[in-house]
């Protein structure tokens, strides 16, 4: 389930959201930044709603109390509900059906970098070999997809592209999760300057949200290479953006031998902690969660 909330929103209208879906159900994963994953539950049948309905009633409810609208992609599994959403808007759920064959049928045609939680670098493995869609992917031979990116990727990958998800939405509401910082580098020479931007941006969210951080994760996306990710702890919780950028320059120093091939960037400040006025000293854990994402299938 995607909520349709401008960025400046997410973390101060999130934490209502979710709550309003674990009125519908206690199984809710919060994913970052905008939306959330909903799994099955023995209540959902005893109230004889299927899960189009379900998803109209969240909707509807949504709307009413917190005027925010959302879209939703029903499936199997969570990572196929998460690529339906692909195809949803609001008012227009998009259903997978559970039968694994026809869920093949009708993602085969699609790329493989579509489908949730793939890599840049595991896409780049596959289309070298011309398994460059999800039909190609599920008809090649297993031994094949385990040579080219390893036995477990391999294994899942195969079946999600035959329409099996064997995924489970894990419960996270009453887990702190982060808040992340993306920008697109333009102008991939100054990328330190929007390096800066991003890290004061993050301070400025965690301390409007009287929340602290311990720990702050810095990706680099590079125009001919993958990603990179360093993390860096902070010896304690902090929201002061000086600190935070200092933390993104020293990590940004390990990951960038060639800083004009850099294309985009993300920061992520995790291990949120609520901190009183004025310290840095741990008063409260209520979660924060900023949600991207897809309302699992209900499946």
């Amino acid at each position: 389930m995607r909520f349709e909330l401008p960025p400046p929103m997410r973390e101060t209208r999130l934490p209502q959201l979710l709550t309003l879906l674990s009125e519908f159900t206690p199984v809710v994963e919060a994913l970052p930044p905008d939306g959330a994953l909903l799994g099955p539950y023995d209540g959902m049948r005893k109230s004889k709603r299927d899960a189009v309905e379900l998803a109209a009633a969240i909707r509807a409810r949504s709307l009413s109390r917190c005027g925010i609208d959302c879209a939703v992609g029903i499936g199997p599994g969570p990572t196929l509900a998460r690529f339906a959403l692909y195809e949803a808007a609001p008012g227009v759920p998009r259903l997978l059906p559970q039968q694994p064959h026809v869920v093949a049928e009708l993602i085969a045609s699609r790329a493989v970098d579509t489908l949730p939680g793939i890599a840049g670098a595991t896409a780049r493995a596959l289309h070298v070999h011309g398994l460059d869609t999800l039909g190609r992917v599920a008809a090649a031979p297993l031994s094949l997809l385990c040579r080219l990116v390893g036995t477990e990727v391999g294994r899942d990958l195969r079946e999600k592209a035959s329409g099996v998800d064997r995924g489970r939405v894990v419960p996270n509401l009453h887990q702190a999760r982060c808040l992340t910082a993306e920008r697109v580098v333009s102008v991939p020479e100054c990328h330190r300057a929007v390096l800066r931007a991003a890290a004061h941006e993050l301070g400025t969210r965690l301390h409007a949200l009287g929340k602290a951080c311990r720990t702050l994760t810095l990706t680099l996306s590079y125009a001919d290479h993958p990603a990179e990710t360093r993390s860096r702890p902070l010896g304690k919780p902090t929201a002061d953006s000086a600190a935070l950028i200092r933390a993104a320059r020293a990590m940004d120093e390990t990951l960038t031998p060639q800083p004009a091939r850099v294309s985009g960037l993300a920061l992520h400040a995790k291990e949120l902690e609520g901190v009183g006025v004025g310290r840095n000293r741990v008063r409260e854990r209520r979660p924060i969660i900023t949600v991207t994402g897809h309302a699992e299938s209900f499946y």
